[in-house]
């Protein structure tokens, strides 16, 4: 047995050898170089001048993001973000720091600056005019930026930069505009001031500014590795986008810990009243929300059940084992989704 499996061993080495020397030689006509200064300039003052293409998309963007928004359509969001042509001056902007061109910076910014303001006016109208006063998830989802968006924005901004350095993964660009979403927040932004939501407003401009500041960072950086300009020309401007991160990252820390006391918190509240409350252990929970005020905490339910299946006193023993377990003052608000059904043939 024992020299049989000497032998196997022998004879997987020897197929394993053949097949890396079958796959093996010499590739170096297949590496891509990073593309010409000369051709990453043209490229990138071609995104960052404003032209009727440029609007046409962005308005069109806008449009169909804020529609979607408001529909709460995830997929219509995302064709909203592919259309999105924002990251042109973006990207630029990052190229201008570390070569230090102060024409293309002024003009990209100027050009992302109005593409900004189109964006948000579009979505302030369509929300004064369309009248929906609710807001649905895919809005609220963008009013609670946390550094796990600022890390999406870094690693997308690198992406982006990468992709124009090299011609064949230029089709990769579509995948960093759905990754880091720039039209959606504006639009939110828009529809906030629209329904006169501050909260709404503040929230999706935060996230903005860390996509916008994340981009910018790390597609500098990526720029600076292909020698597309010096240290020397990109040090103000790298020490300024690290200044802005870390003023946004304090926002962004602060909303990132809130939620993940939020999600801890609502994952020991669904395993008590799973676990230690026959009241609610075999009923059908839709949702747990827990938001927190202060020291309180407030729990939100959502229950589907028959009439009359719950009484105030069994939510009351509930509110009680819940404020025993978690150590702290809570409120318990459910709300009971009636399920009766009646079929007439």
């Amino acid at each position: 047995m024992l020299l049989f499996l000497k032998s196997f061993g022998r004879w997987g080495k020897l197929k394993l050898t053949e097949l890396w020397n079958s796959n093996s030689g010499d590739w170096h006509w297949l590496a891509e170089k990073p593309m010409p200064i000369a051709g990453m300039n043209r490229k990138l003052w071609r995104g960052a001048v404003p032209s009727l293409t440029f609007y046409t998309l962005l308005a069109l963007s806008g449009v169909i993001s804020t529609f979607g928004l408001l529909a709460n359509s995830a997929a219509t969001i995302i064709g909203a973000m592919i259309i999105a042509p924002l990251m042109g001056p973006i990207i630029a902007i990052a190229y201008s720091i570390v070569s230090g061109n102060q024409r293309l910076l002024k003009r990209s910014g100027f050009t992302l600056f109005k593409g900004v303001l189109l964006t948000v006016v579009i979505s302030i109208v369509i929300a004064k005019l369309v009248g929906i006063r609710t807001f649905g998830s895919e809005i609220m989802g963008r009013t609670s930026p946390t550094l796990l968006d600022l890390g999406v924005a870094l690693a997308a901004g690198g992406a982006g930069g990468f992709a124009l350095t090299r011609r064949s993964i230029a089709n990769a660009l579509p995948g960093v505009a759905i990754s880091v979403a720039l039209v959606p927040p504006l639009s939110v932004l828009g529809i906030g001031i629209g329904m006169g939501s501050n909260s709404v407003a503040a929230g999706s401009g935060l996230l903005f500014l860390a996509n916008l500041a994340g981009i910018i960072f790390s597609g500098s950086l990526v720029f600076l590795a292909h020698n597309y300009g010096s240290f020397e020309k990109a040090r103000h401007g790298l020490v300024i986008s690290v200044f802005s991160l870390i003023i946004l990252g304090l926002p962004l820390g602060l909303s990132l810990e809130t939620f993940l006391v939020k999600e801890h918190t609502r994952r020991n509240v669904e395993y008590l009243l799973f676990s230690k409350t026959d009241t609610f252990s075999r009923s059908d929970i839709r949702r747990i929300k827990v938001e927190q005020d202060g020291e309180k905490l407030i729990v939100e339910m959502e229950i589907a059940a028959p009439f009359n299946s719950f009484t105030q006193q069994q939510i009351q023993l509930v509110q009680q084992i819940l404020e025993d377990d978690l150590k702290k003052p809570l409120t318990l608000n459910v709300k009971v989704i009636p399920t009766q059904q009646y079929t007439a043939n």
